[in-house]
């Protein structure tokens, strides 16, 4: 009895893991993000506190590796966005693609 108790409160642990976890942007999502975040500062986008706070909240529970790597997706969209060519396709990006990681979580950042 005791057994099946233990199986089942595990069981229920994993699943509530596993339904947590689905909620989280993926690691890939949490780099399109911090892209996205650079090509708001490069377009000199002053209002990125939704962003901000999406990047904080997943960012904790990234490995380093990840971390590090946003960090490079946050300077390479910058820098790109601040060049003269290409506004208009970055601006795209940002509007669609970045809103859609805002507003509909993982699902819809990859409707591009």
């Amino acid at each position: 009895m005791k057994t099946a108790v233990i199986l089942l409160a595990a069981m229920s642990l994993a699943a509530a893991d596993v339904a947590v976890a689905s909620e989280h942007l993926s690691d890939v999502d949490f780099l399109k993000a911090n892209r996205c975040r650079g090509l708001a500062a490069g377009l000199g986008v002053s209002d990125t506190a939704s962003l901000d706070a999406l990047i904080k909240a997943e960012g904790r529970t990234r490995a380093e590796p990840i971390a590090e790597r946003a960090q490079d997706e946050f300077s390479r969209g910058k820098r790109e966005a601040s060049k003269s060519d290409g506004k208009d396709r970055y601006s795209a990006e940002l509007n669609g693609p970045c809103m859609a990681l805002l507003s509909g979580g993982k699902d819809a950042a990859t409707a591009r």
